[in-house]
């Protein structure tokens, strides 16, 4: 008897394993109208899905401005089986970025500031006690944190990206814990730069960070409100607001983000603090990354957004001339290559560009947190799309919004006829 039933355990184990090989994979949730014409986009978010266990994802797209396809994949939360919906909001990470630097060109336009006013002085920051300062942070411009040319290499040996470093700077400043945007500025101010701005490019979500308090100085209002009162609400977006750490937080409407079980590092916030938690609740502080990585939003909304720039004579929000700044290649160093020529793909303020020999650009911009992985594009043939996931593993190191950006080009070019 024990003989068989050492046997029977790995046989009924085998026989599972086998027989799970041979069904048919449960469909996948999809909701959100259909359109044959588009049916490209349907086939391409359905494989991808599925065959990379992705929980799930949102897809929208504009052509000439206007929303023509707008449909949810997978699930919003798998434990509840509820799917991803159109409307579903999703962390958006660093798609956060164009909407603040839509903001601040807008607060330029409106004579509240200028692209070569000086962080330092917009923001009446002090020179830290018992620190050395570093006098280079007295020229940093506006202009030059919309560029990531301020003068931080988060990438360099040694270095760090500060917005992840809360436990660190909690315990110099002494401060509780989870650091806010403040205390962060205050560290930073601690510190010497990488390099003279102005005159290097490196991606610097701390930049970003200092943005988004220089839109609360010269505006008199919260960055969230700002934002939504004079950047989305006059495109007609209403959704859109800034995320929270913790579960309990979660929006009305909000998916779940899923990480690998083995990804528990200890929280900084919340109930928990010092023990394992799963990433993206409560292991960083998304409160704080608020004008670099904090919105959340529907993949609808975000190519409202982005297809506000198509027509700039029609544009709610800024003139023409701000746009072509906000799209526009850096002066000096950071606009070339390592030839000294002009750089192909660049970073303008807000949005990666790729210009063409004919004067049209692709503009861009992607995200990517523990749990999210997201893709915002405009194309010069007047197609907009955004594409957001609710986990950023799948097989591979390659992460989903980056995997999955050739294909929607070549989905959109299989479209026949766009809807009128």
């Amino acid at each position: 008897m024990l003989h068989l039933r050492l046997l029977g355990g790995p046989l009924i184990i085998v026989l599972l394993t086998l027989n799970s090989l041979f069904e048919e994979p449960a469909e996948l949730p999809q909701t959100g109208p259909k359109d044959a014409n588009l049916a490209s986009f349907d086939k391409l978010m359905t494989t991808f899905v599925h065959k990379n266990d992705l929980p799930g994802a949102a897809l929208a797209v504009a052509k000439d401005g206007r929303v023509v396809y707008s449909r949810g994949f997978g699930f919003a939360d798998r434990e509840k089986k509820e799917p991803v919906r159109p409307n579903s909001l999703f962390r958006i990470a660093s798609i956060s970025k164009p909407i603040t630097a839509a903001a601040i060109l807008q607060l330029v336009e409106r004579k509240k500031l200028k692209l070569d006013d000086k962080v330092f002085e917009v923001l009446e920051l002090v020179e830290p006690n018992g620190a050395k300062f570093d006098g280079r942070w007295k020229k940093v411009t506006i202009l030059q944190l919309l560029q990531h040319t301020g003068g931080w290499n988060r990438d360099r040996k040694g270095a760090f990206d500060p917005m992840f470093y809360s436990p660190e700077i909690v315990k110099e400043l002494k401060v509780r814990t989870p650091a806010d945007a403040h205390a962060i500025i205050r560290f930073m101010l601690r510190l010497p730069l990488d390099f003279d701005p102005g005159t290097e490019y490196h991606y610097s979500n701390f930049g970003y960070c200092l943005l988004g308090r220089v839109v609360e100085k010269v505006s008199g209002q919260s960055y969230e409100d700002y934002v939504q009162k004079h950047v989305l609400a006059p495109l007609g977006i209403e959704n859109m607001r800034l995320g929270h750490t913790l579960l309990r937080g979660r929006a009305e409407g909000e998916v779940k983000y899923y990480v690998p079980e083995r990804d528990r590092p200890l929280a900084i916030m919340g109930t928990d603090v010092g023990k394992p938690v799963p990433e993206p609740y409560g292991a960083w502080n998304l409160e704080a990354m608020d004008s670099h990585g904090g919105w959340i939003a529907s993949a609808a909304d975000l190519v409202r957004f982005a297809s506000a720039f198509d027509h700039p004579k029609k544009c709610k929000i800024l003139n023409e001339k701000s746009i072509e700044i906000m799209f526009a290649r850096p002066e000096g160093e950071p606009g070339k290559n390592k030839s000294g020529n002009p750089s192909g793909p660049y970073y303008a303020c807000g949005w990666e560009v790729h210009p063409f020999q004919d004067g049209t650009r692709n503009t861009w911009h992607g995200g990517s947190l523990p749990g999210s992985s997201t893709l915002l594009v405009r194309r010069a043939d007047g197609l907009t799309w955004a594409v957001l996931f609710n986990s950023r593993n799948m097989p591979g190191k390659v992460e989903p919004a980056d995997a999955i950006d050739p294909l929607l080009h070549d989905a959109a070019d299989a479209v026949k006829k766009w809807p009128k």
